[in-house]
């Protein structure tokens, strides 16, 4: 059997052991359906668009991605290298994403980074290979790994939405780390990246059911107001008249000449 992903063929043979590995994931293929396969392009193109896309919404992603191949065509580590700063940056480009790209095209052109060898080594030989690398950190390296050459058992086990879908999927009591990632994953090696899609469907039908269903209910009617209680005017007291110039009272109060 094939260690990468790279057919339909190859995810439902990968499905089928893993769902023999652990049949919690059999059940949950059931309720959510078959993961889609989902690949992105490799070489230093497919990297720098991993490298763009962080921390932004897709649109904000494909945006300067399209300014950034377009400018740029072939998008090559050489004319990234050679590239100013400045005009990266208007692009659309981080400080730290340009440092990035740059130390990546430069660690290609040294063969410092082997791009094309990675499909051949093994997952975590791969995985510290381009961590290796100023600026790709656990998450790019494993995505890149998994959706750009398929490898069956790359496990981002830092990606949030990952590890909120394994607490949903297996009732876990809180949200794991990283580490306790790892840790759970390790029985469904090689097939880790498979495990990964798996979850990922899981949690996108879970989180898509749930916003049907309060879309669903219907609206609650607005409560009435209950009208304001009428505020009463405080009587003004009385003014006493001021007593008659040349007249003073007496003791039973009746007025008397002075």
């Amino acid at each position: 059997m094939s260690s990468h992903i790279h057919t339909e063929a190859d995810l439902d043979a990968a499905l089928a052991a893993l769902g023999e590995a652990d049949p919690r994931f059999a059940a949950l293929v059931a309720k959510a359906g078959r993961p889609p396969l989902r690949r992105r392009g490799d070489g230093f193109a497919g990297l720098a668009a991993i490298i763009v896309a962080q921390q932004l919404s897709t649109a904000s992603a494909n945006a300067i991605l399209g300014r950034l191949t377009a400018a740029f065509d072939p998008l090559d580590p050489a004319a990234i290298l050679r590239a100013r700063p400045a005009r990266l940056r208007r692009l659309g480009l981080s400080a730290a994403k340009v440092r990035t790209l740059k130390a990546i095209a430069r660690a290609v052109l040294t063969e410092e980074l082997a791009l094309a060898a990675l499909a051949d080594l093994p997952a975590d030989e791969a995985h510290a290979a381009l961590t290796a690398v100023h600026g790709i950190g656990p998450w790019t390296a494993d995505i890149y790994l998994l959706s750009a050459l398929g490898h069956a058992d790359a496990w981002p086990a830092g990606d949030l939405a990952l590890q909120e879908a394994a607490k949903v999927a297996f009732a876990l009591p809180t949200r794991p780390t990283a580490k306790e990632m790892h840790a759970l994953a390790e029985q469904w090696r090689p097939w880790r990246a498979v495990a990964a899609r798996v979850l990922w469907s899981y949690y996108r039908a879970v989180a898509d059911a749930a916003k049907a269903a309060a879309a669903a209910k219907p609206a609650k009617s607005p409560r009435p107001r209950a009208a304001a209680p009428r505020s009463r005017a405080r009587a003004r007291p009385k003014r006493r008249a001021p007593p008659r110039k040349g007249r003073r009272k007496t003791r039973d109060g009746r007025a008397s000449a002075r």
